[in-house]
């Protein structure tokens, strides 16, 4: 379990391959700068190793160009599949000074923001994969409060009650290992990443 404690992010990001793989299908990554935080979470089709050059390729891309807008880093991953097998892919960024959440996916990635005030944003997911043909995202922005709880995963996890784990005032590493202990399974690639975003 990795964890960052900056200024304005705390998360913790656990993940796991599915039983007997040596590689991960899943991928992620996230950056926190003085202006904003962005974070990545990638399925690849499938397990093993092509999901995870499809998945690792998708991590590349927004490491390289994360300063771009949630849209254009949703370009540049599905260019980055090209010729590859195709991968799930959500994006999120968010605007410090503006509070304000751009949230972008394609495929079967869940993604939950509970607010202090008792709101759990859901965006839909967007069914399919992004595979290098073209193709629109649904881009979605939100306001956020300072102290909101963000969860994010891949479908390895089969999570009930998303709401109840975020609304108490728990310490993301016991919310960890509450999803760790009754949630997980070996049968899949599993990755969550569990945030609170301090201001």
């Amino acid at each position: 379990m990795n964890d960052s404690a900056k200024e304005k992010v705390q998360l913790l990001a656990h993940q796991t391959a599915k039983e007997g793989r040596q590689e991960c299908g899943d991928a992620y990554y996230y950056k926190e700068t003085d202006e904003y935080f962005i974070c990545v979470v990638a399925d690849g089709l499938g397990s093993g190793k092509y999901a995870n050059e499809a998945s690792s390729a998708v991590v590349a891309a927004v490491e390289q160009y994360h300063g771009d807008d949630v849209e254009t880093l949703m370009n540049h991953c599905n260019k980055a599949l090209l010729q590859k097998r195709g991968a799930a892919v959500s994006i999120f960024k968010v605007y410090f000074k503006t509070r304000e959440f751009v949230y972008s996916c394609v495929g079967n990635i869940r993604f939950f923001l509970y607010s202090p005030s008792g709101k759990l944003t859901y965006p839909l997911p967007v069914t399919g994969y992004l595979s290098g043909r073209p193709q629109s995202f649904h881009t979605q922005r939100f306001l956020y409060e300072p102290r909101s709880k963000f969860l994010i995963h891949s479908d390895g996890l089969h999570l009930q009650g998303a709401k109840s784990l975020l609304k108490g005032f728990l310490p993301l590493e016991l919310i960890a290992n509450e999803i760790k202990s009754k949630y997980m399974t070996t049968s899949d690639d599993t990755t969550f990443i569990i945030g609170s975003l301090l201001q």
